[in-house]
């Protein structure tokens, strides 16, 4: 999608935006403060969402390089099969990223809410989860060293250990759960 078909698009959905530079900045949404772009198939490069409500992409299954998410609300992604290396999370919700199956290296993930990839098969190692919340890996069978679990809620790990990692009978009264894991991937135990 071009600059200038985004723009026509935001227009009509009365959404209010900016232009900085090369980027085209999202900064209202409608009452709520909600952008719903769900039936956009593509977004041009360099967009940033910095609205006050969440962000609806739902028919997306890529997303171009130089997005930035900063709104406070969630982020839906639901049909997204890839990510670029240098896309940011930086909402204040959560992130839902229900059909991603791999990661690119050194993604970082810094929203205020949980982060779903239950669909993911592999975590490539400099992931960093620093989100406020919840992560699910549902589907993950393994985890490579360098990858980092910061996040302020539980880590799912179902295909792994059978449920979340802090209800794991391999933990230890006394020590800190994800500081258990950390420790356990920096060894290589989830390795293939």
């Amino acid at each position: 999608m071009t600059r200038e078909a985004f723009i026509k698009v935001l227009d009509k959905k009365g959404y209010s935006y900016e232009m900085m530079g090369d980027s085209v900045v999202v900064n209202g949404g409608d009452s709520e403060g909600d952008v719903n772009l769900e039936k956009l198939t593509s977004l041009p490069p360099d967009v940033e969402f910095r609205n006050r409500g969440s962000v609806y992409l739902g028919a997306l299954t890529s997303l171009p390089p130089g997005v930035v998410f900063e709104n406070r609300g969630w982020v839906y992604l639901n049909s997204l099969t890839s990510l670029p290396p240098d896309v940011e999370f930086r909402n204040g919700g959560g992130v839902y990223l229900g059909a991603l199956t791999s990661l690119p290296p050194d993604v970082e993930f810094r929203n205020g809410g949980g982060v779903n990839l239950n669909s993911l098969t592999s975590l490539p190692p400099g992931v960093e989860f620093r989100n406020g919340y919840n992560v699910a890996l549902g589907s993950i069978t393994y985890i490579p060293p360098g990858v980092v679990f910061r996040n302020g809620g539980v880590v799912y790990l179902d295909a792994l250990i059978g449920g979340r990692f802090d209800k794991w009978k391999g933990n230890m009264e006394g020590i800190d759960p994800k500081r258990l894991l950390s420790f356990m991937i920096s060894k290589g135990i989830f390795e293939r």
